[in-house]
């Protein structure tokens, strides 16, 4: 069994055969080409990791969204049948709005927080800015807009 020269784990003899020749070619290449390769593959792990903080807020936007929609059609059900006595400062109407805005809030935060991230790092390395965390935030965005101004509104 053959050892690995970088990370001197055995290796399989099927594993072997296909992993020596890439070692020898990247053996092949000069210090620069190698940190230009790492460079490279630093900027697409900080990309994705942005990629992965955007969707965390997507989740979170969605979540206050829903939960937002949910509960001030719930509570506005319930105190047109007159179940529950709302107060006047807890109308379902004041519940979904705070909650509906803060999920377009954060929605909006998370985006532009995610732009100049990728704007500093187009500097860096260029790549394609339109991904589709990014569309899915602004396609999230106008979603949340759309439900704060229907419960405005009172289109729903």
């Amino acid at each position: 069994m053959e050892r690995c020269h970088w990370t001197m784990v055995p290796l399989s003899p099927r594993r072997a055969d296909t992993m020596l020749p890439r070692m020898e070619k990247l053996r092949s290449r000069t210090s620069n080409e190698l940190a230009e390769i790492r460079s490279d593959l630093a900027t697409t792990r900080t990309v994705m990791a942005a990629d992965r903080t955007l969707m965390a807020w997507i989740r979170t936007a969605l979540s206050l969204l829903s939960f937002g929609f949910t509960i001030y059609k719930v509570l506005q059900g319930f105190a047109e049948s007159g179940t529950v006595n709302m107060s006047s400062g807890g109308s379902p109407r004041t519940v979904g709005l705070f909650l509906t805005g803060m999920g377009t809030v954060a929605m909006v935060m998370g985006t532009i927080e995610y732009w100049q991230t990728l704007k500093a790092l187009q500097e860096l390395r260029p790549f394609r800015l339109t991904r589709p965390p990014m569309i899915m935030a602004l396609l999230m965005s106008v979603t949340g807009t759309f439900l704060f101004f229907s419960i405005i509104t009172k289109l729903f």
